[in-house]
């Protein structure tokens, strides 16, 4: 460690990337997951969301499309920031494990409140369906923030007792919002809170989310522990 420089520690990565084959997959996500909102009645309330484990329960060539991609790009960041560690302790046959997929369905000032994820180290959102991010921003409500995802800092809990000044002016900037598109994947560590914002919209905001393990053959231990 250089003495003399700043070090910025515990840094928090978000990958965003679009699908490229969302067109022709989206359209048939849809059908797959609208024909089991009928199948148990239609859609009841503001917020539909399936069972965790719609990757067993489907065998569909587009799901598994976009998992493939969807592996990818866990894997990217993952390696973004473990990859000096995984060449350090002699990583072998890493392998990316999703231990929960499901959709959700939300209209009608739908929203989901703040939360994490447990039994992960990365998670994400896929953006399947919605109206246009120039169409949500016209409502007479919610305006900008119409469906949007917003991602909370870790220091969100020290604020309301914190002393606030010019000095740490890189704290008061405690939330990032991604603003949704079709065919595109948001990628974040599982332990980053985050909310789904109230959507209301000519069609329904759909998403995939995802939690994923990443393991190595030799396991998962990194460094020793003890005592300094």
């Amino acid at each position: 460690m250089n003495p003399s420089a700043v070090q910025l520690l515990w840094p928090t990565p978000l990958l965003v990337r679009k699908f490229d084959q969302a067109k022709e997959v989206n359209a048939e996500l849809l059908r797959l997951f609208y024909a089991e909102v009928q199948a148990k009645g239609g859609l009841k309330g503001t917020v539909y969301s399936s069972s965790d484990d719609i990757l067993q329960r489907y065998q569909s060539p587009a799901l598994q499309a976009l998992f493939g991609f969807i592996s990818n790009a866990v894997f990217e960041a993952a390696s973004a920031m473990n990859g000096s560690i995984w060449q350090q302790i002699g990583v072998r046959n890493l392998q990316m494990r999703v231990v929960g997929a499901w959709f959700q369905i939300q209209n009608r000032f739908g929203f989901h409140d703040i939360h994490n994820h447990g039994n992960c180290s990365w998670s994400g959102v896929y953006y399947v369906q919605l109206d246009p991010a120039e169409q949500r921003r016209q409502h007479p409500v919610l305006g900008a923030l119409n469906g949007i995802t917003r991602f909370y800092a870790q220091h969100l809990s020290l604020l309301g007792g914190a002393h606030m000044d010019l000095g740490n002016a890189y704290m008061q900037q405690s939330t990032f919002d991604v603003t949704p598109e079709e065919g595109v994947l948001v990628v974040f560590p599982s332990w980053l809170l985050h909310k789904a914002m109230p959507y209301d919209g000519e069609r329904d905001r759909v998403i995939i989310s995802f939690n994923a393990q990443v393991h190595g053959e030799q396991g998962n231990q990194a460094f020793e522990y003890g005592f300094h």
